[in-house]
């Protein structure tokens, strides 16, 4: 994976949100729209392209907790709204950034997780588990050793105790299993093939009102150097 060995060569151990998204949506994985930008205009022209409402992030492998820092900006509905919040986000940064994301804004009730770590004995292991703000209370999480097929990533999300909330209820549409098992089986996929991949973090994985899965944001962590 070229993105990956480029960030290595540089000396970096985390790809960025901009960098880890691209490279699993490359492989099928649903992610938000976006448009990575370096001006105020650019961010406005990227907000028209991509429709309101929009969210700006920072963007760097640097920035693992974006939220904490004040470096993201909210369901902006005009371009004056993402003029104003472009600026607000570059005052608070004060190390260099790759730009600043334009995201599509998701809305969704129902939020999952899922990821992968680097288990020194078995390898690959995938997660999902229940997401959202009750996710450390809950704790509801599956794990599964890559590789496995959509049968067995179909086994994980049944067994989740909060199964059911990826049902059709109140006007929602039943979440798209398909989209999560293609979700578990590619992050799989993704750290048998790229051994430098020490973890995997996607968070929140947000189910729409009409059962579509994105992944809102991703990062990608890593370790040993790339076999060439």
């Amino acid at each position: 994976m070229n993105s990956i060995k480029t960030a290595i060569a540089k000396g970096q151990t985390a790809l960025s949100e901009f960098g880890s998204k691209h490279l699993l949506g490359s492989l099928g994985i649903p992610i938000t729209r976006e448009i990575l930008v370096q001006s105020a205009d650019e961010a406005v022209a990227a907000a028209e392209t991509i429709g309101y409402p929009v969210v700006l992030k920072a963007c760097s492998w640097e920035l693992m907790h974006k939220s904490e820092l004040g470096c993201i900006e909210l369901n902006l509905t005009t371009c004056r709204a993402v003029n104003e919040g472009y600026k607000r986000i570059c005052e608070k940064i004060l190390t260099p950034i790759e730009g600043i994301l334009v995201q599509e804004m998701v809305a969704g009730q129902r939020e999952l997780v899922a990821g992968l770590s680097r288990d020194p004995q078995f390898g690959p292991c995938v997660m999902l588990g229940f997401g959202g703000i009750m996710a450390e209370v809950i704790k509801d999480t599956v794990f599964r050793v890559a590789p496995f097929d959509n049968l067995e990533a179909l086994d994980m999300i049944n067994e989740m105790k909060s199964r059911s909330m990826l049902d059709s209820f109140r006007g929602q549409k039943e979440a798209d299993l398909g989209a999560i098992c293609q979700i578990l089986t590619g992050i799989g996929q993704l750290g048998l093939a790229e051994e430098s991949i020490a973890e995997i973090d996607i968070n929140p994985l947000i189910i729409s009102p009409d059962g579509k899965i994105k992944a809102v944001d991703a990062l990608i962590i890593l370790g040993k150097k790339s076999p060439l």
